[in-house]
């Protein structure tokens, strides 16, 4: 009689445990409000300029000096060039101008926006992310923004030894300073998954690195103030040293943080600023030197009347998205963005393209 009676019981057991065995192999996260595959789907972006969509224009309201933000989010910006089901949801954090503080957890107080990975950490409570891109760093210590207005000034000063003398030595040391900084902002990131429920298995976080804008290829005509004003040794610095380098010290952090790793230190090759026709800009994919004229004569906006200049614009940034979504698309750990048989950007594993730089 008791056998009989503790047989329903066992079974009840071996179903239990069959149903957890089930929701942990789906994994199951607890503390959302609904499984994920229930929740709507999203990929989200963070970090800087390239991510934002500045040069692209069509900036969503809200982030182009309203109330001081100049985030300047674009309808043209990576991932909105994504091919992605039409269930699943783009969500653009990433701010142009943006330091590692701001897309982690702790960023100086004041900012229009406040933190990026907070911000993940809510969202993340209301849809599956399925992935997290960061691109993050270039304005921290390298100071990428200030190394171009150096350069310029050494072509206004004609200086013998350009603005890549002194940089030759400064910076590697500025971008080993930018690596921590980094490298906690991805922690930050991770963090905030980890408070909503997610397991660094259930999402896939990415880092990216920056591309050239400009190169020694520039038209002659165009080597002024009318669109790229460096001197030509600098302009080989950029392209060949400065961004590769500052795109190895960011791999480096990608592999401490177990994120993939999206390179773009070649992507721009043969269509930088000022490469393309001189009359109309066809074939550049990065912005010349820009100015906003109308905004010089608003003494609220005029500081950010040349923010657009060497950024990618709408077309580059539809070459990086659509680099990014093919990369996404794969469970490759690394990739190297390089122009296939078309021209059109395309994740290359690295060995091959270590290959193709060597051949």
């Amino acid at each position: 009689m008791l056998a009989h009676k503790s047989k329903p019981l066992i079974l009840l057991l071996v179903g239990t445990v069959l149903a957890l065995a089930v929701l942990i192999s789906d994994q199951y996260l607890p503390g959302l409000p609904l499984q994920p595959k229930q929740l709507p789907a999203a990929v989200v972006t963070l970090g800087d300029s390239t991510m934002s969509g500045e040069g692209g224009g069509n900036y969503e309201a809200g982030t182009n000096g309203e109330q001081d933000n100049w985030c300047h989010r674009s309808a043209a910006a990576p991932v909105n060039q994504l091919r992605l089901p039409p269930t699943v949801t783009r969500i653009n954090l990433a701010c142009s101008g943006a330091r590692a503080d701001l897309v982690g957890a702790n960023p100086e107080p004041g900012h229009a926006e406040g933190s990026q990975s907070q911000r993940l950490a809510e969202l993340a409570r209301r849809y599956r992310i399925t992935d997290v891109v960061v691109q993050v760093g270039a304005n921290d210590d390298p100071g990428f923004t200030e190394v171009v207005n150096q350069c310029v000034e050494a072509w206004v000063r004609q200086a013998p030894d350009g603005c890549a003398a002194q940089l030759r030595t400064a910076w590697p040391q500025r971008v080993a300073r930018m690596k921590p900084k980094v490298l906690g902002t991805l922690h930050d990131i991770r963090a905030a998954m980890d408070s909503a429920g997610y397991t660094p298995s259930s999402y896939s976080l990415i880092v990216q690195s920056y591309a050239s804008p400009v190169g020694p290829g520039v038209k002659p005509e165009l080597q002024d103030l009318s669109g790229c004003p460096f001197l030509t040794g600098d302009l080989e610095w950029i392209r060949d040293a400065g961004v590769p380098q500052l795109s190895a010290g960011l791999r480096d952090v990608a592999r401490q943080a177990d994120a993939r790793f999206l390179d773009l230190s070649r992507a721009g090759s043969g269509h930088e600023a000022c490469t393309g026709n001189p009359r109309t800009a066809e074939g550049e994919w990065f912005t010349r030197l820009t100015v906003d004229w109308p905004s010089l004569q608003d003494e609220r906006r005029a500081p950010h009347a040349m923010q657009e200049s060497f950024h990618a614009n709408a077309a580059g940034h539809a070459q990086l998205g659509h680099c990014l979504g093919e990369f996404m698309a794969t469970d490759a750990p690394t990739a190297m963005c390089l122009p296939d048989e078309r021209g059109n950007l395309k994740p290359v594993p690295e060995h091959v393209a270590a290959a193709q730089a060597h051949p």
